[in-house]
């Protein structure tokens, strides 16, 4: 491998690893990570939203590439929409959620929903993210094997990121298993940025618009 291209390669895993940890991916990991009581299912939160992101940007990335296709910036607009909007209504559904569960059980029963709804939310965060990729790769690499490889480091470091940052809030929660209103004072807190933060992601998209 020619040393520009493994350059171009490590490059693109410390991207992805700043990338993960942009404000609206984690606000909307931690409206889900906060909700479980088991540390290992918190962590995991993180990991499939990366998975999720990184699958989306690995298959819209290289078929816009493939193809030479242009992301109108409407589109890229419209993408953005459903981030705003998607992160109001975890937000909503985190504050309305906080009174009617019912203990580990339940958390247990909705493990795999936790991570089916982390898979998609980083879907959608790698949607709204696939034509800024893709300019970036097309501006880096010149061979088709070489985007290849760069999405796939690029992705790997989202997953990386995220996994450090789900990390960091499990000890946290961790930390506070033993002081109930610390756990639900900081799931409130997620739920009331990931509302606002949603609400001034919409607001901001539409006066560019």
């Amino acid at each position: 491998m020619e040393f520009g291209l493994l350059s171009a390669l490590i490059v693109g895993l410390f991207l992805g690893i700043k990338h993960s940890l942009e404000p609206d991916h984690v606000i909307a990991v931690s409206t889900i990570a906060s909700k479980s009581k088991n540390w290992f299912r918190s962590l995991l939160a993180g990991v499939f939203w990366g998975i999720g992101h990184s699958a989306v940007l690995f298959i819209v990335g290289l078929f816009i590439i493939v193809l030479k296709l242009q992301v109108p910036p409407k589109v890229e607009a419209y993408f953005e929409i459903i981030v705003g909007i998607m992160l109001v209504y975890l937000g909503i559904t985190s504050i309305l959620g906080n009174t009617k569960r019912n203990g580990d059980k339940g958390d247990l029963n909705d493990a795999s929903a936790i991570y089916m709804k982390s898979f998609a939310i980083g879907s959608i965060h790698g949607l709204a993210g696939s034509a800024a990729l893709t300019v970036l790769v097309l501006s880096t690499v010149n061979s088709l094997l070489d985007a290849t490889l760069y999405i796939l480091f690029f992705g790997a470091g989202t997953i990386i990121g995220m996994f450090c940052f789900t990390a960091a809030l499990t000890i946290s929660l961790v930390l506070s298993v033993k002081r109930f209103n610390a756990k639900r004072t900081l799931e409130f807190t997620a739920a009331i940025v990931s509302v606002c933060f949603g609400m001034y992601y919409l607001y901001h998209i539409a006066t560019i618009f």
